[in-house]
């Protein structure tokens, strides 16, 4: 027995020994011409070339308008305000539960992922044209949608949460 667990613990010694010989291999960071190289690379591509395309598409415009609209409040950890303007997200979204906003005059697509059984309880109690308080962690976009999508880290009406994002578990 005694054997035997001396030969494992050797034989995991000998392995774990050889992924930490190179480490700086591993870890290594890439270089601002390998970057380069790699997007040059990317946007050559089939799916680089129908991006640059939407990008450069009158809704590819309006939507990275939208998004550089707000990125300055995001950055800043700002609230902003906005205005319920369907409950629904546009047909075919695959983005999970959400509904569109207006803030500063532009659309936004508000997702929040998929469904939990009561995380959105309080979220379902909004109506159309609603006045909402919205601060967000993040905005993308994506040739699939003619609007920016939004996440939120929580919202508020009439000074009361109705959402708070959860922090992710097991995470860094």
């Amino acid at each position: 027995m005694k054997t035997i667990m001396y030969a494992l613990f050797l034989s995991l010694a000998g392995i774990s020994g050889l992924f930490y010989t190179h480490p700086e291999k591993l870890n290594k960071p890439t270089t601002d011409t390998e970057n380069k190289a790699v997007l040059k690379n990317w946007q050559a591509s089939p799916d680089g070339i129908k991006f640059n395309q939407w990008q450069a598409s009158p809704t590819g415009k309006k939507v990275h308008a939208g998004a550089v609209k707000i990125n300055r409040a995001i950055r800043g950890n700002a609230s902003m305000a906005g205005v319920v303007t369907s409950l629904s997200l546009p047909k075919g979204s695959r983005v999970g539960y959400g509904f569109m906003v207006k803030i500063d005059g532009a659309e936004y697509m508000l997702a929040f992922g998929e469904e939990a059984e009561k995380e959105f309880d309080g979220l379902r109690s909004l109506q159309v044209n609603d006045k909402i308080i919205i601060k967000s962690h993040h905005v993308s976009k994506a040739p699939k949608y003619a609007y920016p999508i939004l996440s939120a880290s929580y919202i508020t009406k009439d000074q009361k949460f109705i959402f708070k994002r959860k922090a992710n578990q097991g995470g860094c």
